[in-house]
């Protein structure tokens, strides 16, 4: 799953054989029948006061690749309750040490976040995987080094799907209006999904839990 103009763009793989899907929100997410693992481009562990293991792992992977800066640093909790950015600023600056407020990039994923993690519940959602799909498509292939969105970038993305999937035949199949980006995106997302039911994904993270007992893990 990819998030998009706050909603998603889910990735079902089968096989070979994806379908990209058009999804309203979190809880659709979740509601799609006969999917053992859910890959989530999206934090699903968060912070209380201050960043998180797996992100600083995951820039530090991405750093001679061009896309550490994919990696934001993941809001602390207390920047769900707000109700702007100048809050959420003020919120994440009361609890972190020394003072850190997001960036206004994180912040846009705010709403999303939120909206996960309300879906989620408790207990934690075992199925439910975080997902990084530029760890994704470098791990697929190295190759994989300009940024996603342009031309170039955009054929290195497709090239690494082709070995392990139809991606071409799901982009011709997609919902109305699904960009590129974020319909590779979601395949990245998926192939990670069937490697962790598969037990041969790789994660950084380890073990470590929020309050609410969530993963701040990252798994490709």
């Amino acid at each position: 799953m990819d998030g998009w103009r706050g909603a998603w763009v889910g990735a079902l793989l089968d096989g070979r054989r994806v379908t990209l899907l058009a999804l309203l929100d979190a809880a659709a997410v979740l509601a799609v029948p006969g999917v053992d693992v859910v890959g989530v481009d999206m934090p699903i562990g968060l912070p209380e006061d201050g960043p998180r293991r797996c992100d600083d792992v995951a820039r530090f992977l991405l750093r001679g690749s061009g896309a550490a800066r994919s990696v934001f640093p993941t809001p602390v909790r207390a920047v769900l309750a707000a109700g702007d950015y100048a809050e959420a600023r003020a919120l994440s600056r009361a609890v972190t040490s020394p003072p850190r407020a997001p960036s206004a990039q994180a912040f846009h994923l705010v709403a999303a976040i939120r909206a996960l993690d309300d879906a989620l519940g408790d207990p934690p959602c075992d199925r439910v995987h975080e997902v990084h799909p530029e760890l994704s498509f470098r791990a697929l292939d190295p190759a994989v080094r300009d940024r996603k969105g342009t031309a170039r970038g955009s054929m290195q993305r497709l090239h690494a799907l082709r070995p392990v999937m139809d991606v071409e035949d799901a982009l011709a199949g997609a919902p109305r209006g699904v960009p590129l980006v974020d319909a590779l995106d979601a395949c990245a997302a998926a192939w990670s999904a069937r490697r962790i039911a598969d037990g041969t994904a790789t994660a950084v993270g380890g073990d470590d839990r929020d309050t609410r007992g969530r993963r701040m893990r990252i798994t490709w």
